[in-house]
């Protein structure tokens, strides 16, 4: 699974992907013709607009070489930042293994480093799975405001980042099978690796006891980690540096 910035290229994947996901999600509240007036409104001759603005954030997610999903996401405010994460697809053919969750953590991570010091999540309230997924990974719900698609009204509920109550680290946490072994891996506890981070994994879903890095680059677990607490992974070469404290010894 690779996730990286859309580009030109993108656009028609991007288009289809999103008229697939919302026939496949809002039939059940938004009319046929209301979902290609809304494609048409956000992803017409407009987007490559989009794709060329600094403060907006276009992110695809790949898995076997095609593009099974993306993330809509904008900067907002001056001076402080705000990441709007307006919309994240996922083909409905891709939607196991972790790939809604991937694209959201990469799509946060990379609005941090853009400067934005809080993340909002946007979600029409009456797509149920949508708001089960923001609750489900470490967001709670905020408010509500209106968004037109075509000629209608409809309502979005906001989400904002939960504060935990333990360590403030993010919430964010998804059970996945990896070498057939279950595991749960902890997106808020990340350290920064040469292709992308590695996440803490835990044995069980109330994190008490770490049983290994995640690399975020190939989805292994077969890495190793020295007295130094440099990390590489054995699948991929994704390799952590030492940390900070004992950078002096080296």
């Amino acid at each position: 699974m690779e996730i990286r910035e859309a580009t030109d290229a993108d656009v028609e994947a991007i288009r289809s992907i999103a008229h697939d996901s919302l026939n496949s999600t809002y039939t059940a509240f938004l009319e046929e013709a209301t979902i290609d007036d809304a494609i048409e409104q956000w992803y017409g001759d407009s987007i490559a607009d989009e794709l060329a603005d600094d403060r907006s954030l276009f992110l695809v997610v790949e898995r076997d070489g095609e593009i099974a999903g993306f993330s809509q996401s904008e900067l907002v405010g001056q001076p402080a930042l705000t990441g709007h994460l307006l919309w994240l697809h996922v083909h409905p053919d891709h939607r196991d293994g972790g790939t809604g969750v991937r694209l959201l953590v990469r799509t946060r991570e990379r609005l941090l480093e853009e400067g934005a010091t809080g993340i909002q999540c946007f979600v029409l309230a009456d797509n149920e799975g949508g708001n089960e997924f923001y609750r489900n990974h470490g967001f709670e719900q905020a408010g509500q405001r209106e968004v037109e698609i075509g000629d209608e009204t409809f309502t979005e509920n906001v989400y904002v980042e939960r504060d935990l109550e333990d360590d403030g680290e993010w919430g964010a946490i998804d059970e996945l099978t990896v070498d057939g072994e279950t595991i749960y891996v902890s997106y808020g506890e990340a350290a920064r690796g040469s292709r992308s981070p590695f996440y803490t994994a835990y044995k069980s879903e109330d994190r008490h006891d770490q049983y290994a890095w995640f690399c975020g680059n190939c989805d292994s677990i077969d890495n190793a980690m020295d007295a130094m607490g440099r990390i590489e992974c054995n699948n991929c070469g994704n390799r952590r540096k030492a940390t900070r404290w004992d950078s002096s010894y080296l």
